[in-house]
C-alpha cells in the first residue's frame, strides 16, 4: 500500500550543512569510498554545490503525482531524492516546481530520471542533479511512496540522510554518521592541503607516497636508449 511518512529522524543539521564546505570527492573518500552515486547523476548546470537533509520519493514512471506529494512534507534545507521504480527519462521536473521548491526552502532536486526547463532553472538558480534532460511531460494518476528507503543512482537512501552535490556528482551519507564523516573530511583536507603544498614545490609523489619500491616489485622497467633493464629510476637504468 502506497505510503507517506510524515516524520523521519533527519541528520543533524549543523554538521549536515558542514558538509557544503568539502567536496564530494573528498566525503567520499573520508567515509571509505562508499556513498557515492552512479556516474549518470550529473548537475544540469555547473557551479553548485549544496548540501541538506533527504527526503525520498518513489515514483512511477512517467508520473510526477509523488512529488506534489513529497514537496509539502519539505522542510528548508531538505533536498528531493527521487527514483522511479522503474526506468523512465520522463522530464517529471521543471521550472514550475522548482519554484515550489524553492518557496519551502527545498535546496536541490537528485532524480533518477529525466529534467526539464534546465535554462529557466538555472536563471532561478535551483540545482539540479538528474539522470538525463528530457522534455518529455509525465501525467499524475498513481500513487507512490514518500519518506522511504530507495535506490537513487544505485545507492540506497534513507529519509533523513545527508546529501551532498556539487559538479563531481552525488555522495550520500547516512543520518548517523553525518558527525564522523565531517571530522574525517577536515582530516583529509588538511592532508591534501599539505600534499598540495609540497607539489607546488616540485616534490613528486613517486616519492611522496614511497612509490618507487612497488613500482620496482610489480617490475616495471626504465630502459634509455635501448634494451637495458634496470629498474628504479630512471638515472640508474643501463643502456
Amino acid at each position: 500500500m502506497p505510503i507517506v511518512n510524515t516524520e523521519i529522524h533527519r541528520a543533524d543539521r549543523l554538521n549536515t550543512d558542514a558538509l557544503s564546505k568539502y567536496g564530494v570527492a573528498t566525503v567520499h573518500e573520508a567515509q571509505g569510498r562508499t556513498g557515492l552515486m552512479a556516474a549518470r547523476m550529473r548537475p544540469i548546470f555547473r557551479g553548485p554545490r549544496i548540501s541538506g537533509t533527504a527526503i525520498t520519493v518513489a515514483v512511477p514512471p512517467g508520473d510526477n503525482l509523488m512529488i506534489h506529494v513529497a514537496i509539502e512534507q519539505c522542510q528548508e534545507g531538505d533536498i528531493l531524492v527521487v527514483s522511479p521504480i522503474s526506468r523512465s527519462n520522463s522530464g517529471y521536473f521543471g521550472d514550475l516546481l522548482g519554484t515550489l521548491c524553492k518557496s519551502r526552502g527545498v535546496r536541490g532536486l537528485i532524480i533518477d530520471a529525466g529534467c526539464r526547463d534546465i535554462d529557466d532553472l538555472e536563471a532561478m538558480n535551483f540545482p539540479v542533479w538528474s539522470q538525463v534532460i528530457s522534455a518529455h511531460g509525465t501525467v499524475k494518476e498513481t500513487l507512490g511512496d514518500i519518506n522511504v528507503p530507495i535506490s537513487c543512482g544505485e545507492v540506497v537512501v534513507n529519509p533523513g540522510d545527508a546529501i551532498l552535490a556539487d559538479s563531481d556528482g552525488v555522495v550520500v551519507v547516512p543520518a548517523n554518521d553525518v558527525t564522523n564523516v565531517v571530522e574525517a573530511a577536515k582530516a583529509r583536507e588538511q592532508q591534501e592541503k599539505t600534499i598540495r603544498k609540497r607539489y607546488k614545490s616540485g616534490e613528486l609523489g613517486l616519492d611522496m607516497g614511497n612509490m618507487r619500491v612497488k613500482l620496482a616489485q610489480k617490475g616495471l622497467i626504465y630502459r634509455a636508449n635501448g634494451p637495458g633493464v634496470v629498474s628504479g629510476k630512471p638515472e640508474d637504468n643501463k643502456s
